[in-house]
């Protein structure tokens, strides 16, 4: 999987990771702490502070809620803030709006 990933995205990640571990510290918990409150194993717990992109995407998504960010996930994608999303809907738009006349009653 490291080989398919774009630079940029690994990079993410690896920041991502860090972040992590920072905010593990800075509410004083440990790793060990972390893997038993998440759910995984220590090692586990370890290579999401690496930002390893083969971690379960539960496992991530576990870690946040338990760092007290467990509405990150369901802002990521709302369709108000996709900006590329929106400017799609806009394009698809009709230049012009016809009504369908309907056959006239017998």
């Amino acid at each position: 999987m490291h080989d398919v990933l774009p630079m940029r995205l690994r990079r993410s990640l690896s920041e991502f990771g860090h972040d992590l571990a920072l905010a593990r510290r800075k509410r004083h918990l440990t790793v060990a702490m972390m893997a038993e409150r998440t759910g995984v194993a220590k090692g586990t717990y370890l290579r999401i502070e690496k930002g390893d992109p083969s971690v379960a995407m539960g496992a991530y998504a576990m870690t946040l809620f338990v760092l007290g960010f467990g509405e990150v996930f369901s802002n990521l994608t709302d369709a108000r803030r996709d900006e590329a999303g929106l400017l799609l809907d806009e394009e698809r738009l009709p230049k012009r709006v016809r009504i369908k006349r309907s056959n006239p009653p017998l």
